[in-house]
């Protein structure tokens, strides 16, 4: 048996808990769950690309497979977002996003000036942005991208981001395996940091919501009933 299924069948705590469930996901599952978190943005992509990247370094997964259904999976919930943005219009795909949970004003903001920066490149570019990558889809939607050119270039960057995060997990397998008993104190404090940075965001407002979010883009496609 491995360092990491000792650890995980021994109650390694969060981070073997962690290994045990995108081991026991395998390839597809691994790909369920980055379509989730490209819809549903607190679900850390970087984590479980990062620990399937151990996993095959362990030997236990195939990166192949793994490169296949994450990038599948990113496509697909990629596809859902143009949809809503192509439907909805920029004013309520861009409020429908607000009341998504834990999902900040803000990063929906952050995404639709990015798309209004850099134009159809950002579908590409911004597919290897943090936070941007997961909303990005919504304003390609709203110009009515050409579904063939946003494919491709969702394709292609979600594959670059995939490989780079499933990449460093392989590289750091050794590391996680020697040190798996100190990475839960690393992860519960990410966790602490990150929820209580939420909450100070939301009881503050300091991230207030510019008068021109989601009027930037092209209004023509937007529904006027």
């Amino acid at each position: 048996m491995s360092v990491l299924a000792a650890a995980a069948s021994d109650g390694g705590g969060i981070t073997g808990f962690l290994l045990d469930l995108i081991d026991r996901l395998g390839a597809v599952g691994v790909g369920l769950t980055i379509l989730i978190e490209t819809v549903i943005p607190p679900i850390p992509s970087e984590a479980v690309l990062s620990a399937a990247g151990v996993l095959i370094n362990d030997g236990r997964m195939s990166i192949v497979p793994v490169i296949l259904w994450a990038t599948a999976g990113s496509v697909a919930g990629a596809t859902i977002l143009y949809w809503v943005g192509r439907l909805l219009g920029p004013r309520r795909s861009h409020a429908f996003l607000d009341r998504l949970p834990l999902v900040e004003t803000a990063d929906v903001d952050r995404s639709f000036e990015w798309f209004a920066r850099h134009g159809r490149g950002a579908v590409f570019f911004g597919r290897m942005v943090p936070i941007v990558r997961s909303f990005v889809s919504v304003p390609a939607g709203v110009v009515k991208m050409p579904m063939p050119q946003f494919l491709l270039f969702t394709t292609a960057g979600s594959l670059i981001w995939n490989c780079l995060l499933i990449g460093l997990g392989v590289a750091a397998g050794d590391f996680v395996q020697a040190n798996l008993q100190y990475l839960d104190y690393v992860v519960v404090a990410v966790v602490v940091i990150a929820v209580a940075w939420f909450v100070y965001k939301k009881v503050t407002g300091r991230y207030r919501r510019p008068p021109h979010a989601g009027r930037d883009l092209p209004l023509e496609h937007e529904d006027q009933a």
